[in-house]
């Protein structure tokens, strides 16, 4: 990953990510299958809801015939964690037009998230709406072919799980949180590691007295506001 912003750079620095995309979307497409989704429904929760783990919920709920509302606040409260890295990387665009911005928000995932985050540390702090668009468009459009893939060819495997499929996104998410460690010079890794491990307490805690959802956001939250005064004292 060099320092070049161009889309064409954003397409080359994104494409050892969508192995992740491949192997998950694949697997949400047969675990879909299975369900009985039809291959409209399918594509249309990849390309429009476009939610990852979330679209797994989204099936399982509409197996059991839950009612939409129940649903919608699922889903929102599953991906509630894309309004704080939607924040974090506005920062980044804020010379670009509304348009743009909402552009780039609607598309972010945790994986393009972390990789513009590494990608800043090459770049002294700066990010271009082509590198991250591109970065967020090869990301969308693998996931969503994947998924119709994976749908398609439902029928051949009986359980994604065991080829290990349901676990290809989360390796994917800790090699990039890797790289965010020891690439990141301004910070250093004692203080990542700190604020990483005050979020995990945090989170474990919270989980005792409230939904996991709201747990993650909170602990996030706590863990941004800690981070900063760590960094004050240093």
């Amino acid at each position: 990953m060099g320092p070049s912003l161009t889309f064409k750079t954003g397409v080359r620095d994104v494409l050892p990510t969508v192995f992740g995309y491949i192997g998950v979307g694949l697997a949400f497409g047969i675990v879909a299958h299975t369900s009985h989704l039809s291959l409209l429904v399918v594509a249309g929760l990849s390309f429009i809801v476009y939610a990852g783990s979330a679209q797994f919920i989204i099936t399982s709920m509409l197996l059991l015939h839950d009612p939409l509302s129940a649903i919608f606040i699922s889903t929102f409260l599953v991906n509630s964690r894309m309004i704080l890295m939607s924040t974090s990387l506005a920062q980044y665009f804020k010379h670009e037009s509304l348009l743009r911005n909402l552009l780039i928000g609607t598309l972010v995932t945790d994986e393009t998230f972390a990789l513009a985050m590494n990608k800043q540390n090459k770049t002294q702090g700066r990010l271009s709406f082509a590198w991250q668009s591109a970065a967020n468009l090869v990301a969308y459009l693998v996931w969503g072919v994947a998924t119709v893939i994976g749908a398609m060819l439902g029928g051949l495997i009986a359980d994604p799980t065991r080829l290990g499929f349901d676990f290809a996104l989360t390796a994917m998410f800790i090699g990039l949180v890797y790289l965010q460690l020891i690439s990141d010079k301004h910070l250093g890794m004692s203080l990542q590691l700190t604020v990483m491990v005050f979020v995990a307490l945090a989170y474990y805690f919270l989980i005792g007295v409230m939904s996991q959802n709201f747990a993650l956001m909170i602990a996030t939250v706590a863990g941004c506001l800690f981070g900063m005064e760590l960094k004050k004292c240093r």
